[in-house]
């Protein structure tokens, strides 16, 4: 069984759509997937599947009022796709104890299907961070805005301090050196990983081997949603570059998935896009991921190259172009048939013209922060 989770460092990047809509594509190749909603306190994945509210879910596995775990699992009217609903409406369910999360991992693991996919959610708690090393190839969703790609880099730096945690135990000269960095807040911001393992050779060497060999088999992968303009797939590089500088992590490029109107209409009327509208733009881009994921079910113990790694942001860049042209031909289409209007057609770009301002103001105010928290840096 291959274990897909799939999270993201802030809300709002389309986690949760990409997770049902995939698991879908998943299901139509021919392969038996579990959907689990594992955004535990605020879990709606059942709306975007278009399925009733759930009488029973993990919430009420943990309480211990469902019965055996099997009977939460849930089969759904898409192609081999089974679903594990969380239950938001139980309260406190965000904040589950460990023996709860422990316990609710070997019930996963023991599923039976080819793919297991995790809905996880947003930000880094220990329980998600806990979730998504449950593989080594986990998918993080972000977008090109400033504040999403800083956030996904945040989220992996997050997830690499906890396989460190896991690496160098509970006692040892090693978890010392961190717990020392992290009592000084400052410290732990500043430090990066290439500077902590190579302090932790010298004081623990046992501890740094295991903590190498974890973080080689550490391969998470991303995939870069909302796209506007062919451009936007080069933010991902800066992703790139930063896990690979400071957290001696190599990421891999998953794909790219282009905004969508259609989209939100899909949404609201509780279908996925991919059922919705299947030769869409986004459908097609998901059903590429899918075969991505599919094809490359034979390297989950072998590590890429550092020559496949980019080039799979080569390709997500050509994707982008390729998609990008593809959009506009469909607009242009839709134009000539008359079941776009001119009127459609200003109302679409009048929406992404907001989109626009509203990220240009947000960049402009990033950087007031950044130039006033240089001066006050060198005021010191």
């Amino acid at each position: 069984m291959r274990i897909v989770p799939i999270a993201s460092g802030k809300g709002g990047v389309g986690k949760s759509l990409v997770a049902a809509n995939l698991s879908i594509a998943l299901g139509q190749a021919g392969k038996r997937v579990v959907l689990a909603d594992l955004d535990l306190g605020a879990s709606n994945l059942h709306v975007i599947l278009g399925l009733p509210p759930p009488k029973t879910g993990i919430g009420t596995f943990l309480s211990g009022s469902s019965g055996p775990f099997d009977s939460v699992i849930v089969d759904t009217d898409y192609p081999n796709l089974r679903f594990v609903p969380g239950d938001a409406e139980l309260p406190g369910l965000a904040n589950i104890k460990p023996s709860q999360k422990n316990m609710l991992v070997k019930r996963l693991l023991s599923v039976d299907a080819d793919y297991l996919v995790l809905d996880l959610g947003a930000g880094t708690g220990s329980s998600i961070l806990d979730f998504f090393l449950m593989s080594s190839q986990g998918l993080v969703v972000t977008t090109p805005a400033l504040t999403a790609t800083l956030n996904a880099y945040l989220f992996l730096k997050n997830a690499v301090f906890r396989l460190l945690y896991g690496a160098f135990g509970t006692k040892s000269k090693a978890t010392d050196y961190l717990e020392s960095l992290r009592r000084d807040g400052a410290s732990l911001q500043k430090a990066y990983v290439p500077a902590i393992l190579e302090k932790v050779a010298v004081i623990d060497p046992e501890r740094h081997r295991v903590a190498v060999e974890r973080l080689a088999r550490f391969r998470p992968r991303l995939l870069l949603n909302m796209l506007e303009d062919p451009k936007d797939a080069e933010k991902a590089q800066k992703i790139r570059r930063s896990c690979q500088e400071y957290l001696t992590v190599r990421l891999e490029h998953l794909g790219i998935l282009y905004r969508d109107d259609m989209q939100n209409i899909a949404l609201s009327s509780r279908i996925p896009i991919i059922r919705y509208k299947p030769q869409s733009i986004l459908s097609q881009a998901i059903y590429r991921t899918a075969d991505k994921l599919v094809s490359t079910e034979d390297e989950v113990d072998a590590p890429l190259s550092l020559a496949e790694l980019e080039g799979s942001f080569q390709t997500a860049e050509l994707e982008a172009e390729s998609d990008f042209g593809a959009k506009l031909s469909y607009v242009e289409d839709l134009l000539n048939s008359g079941a776009l209007t001119t009127g459609d057609l200003v109302e679409t770009v009048k929406s992404q013209q907001f989109e626009v301002d509203k990220l240009r103001r947000e960049n402009q105010f990033l950087k007031f922060k950044l130039a006033r928290a240089i001066g006050q840096g060198f005021a010191g």
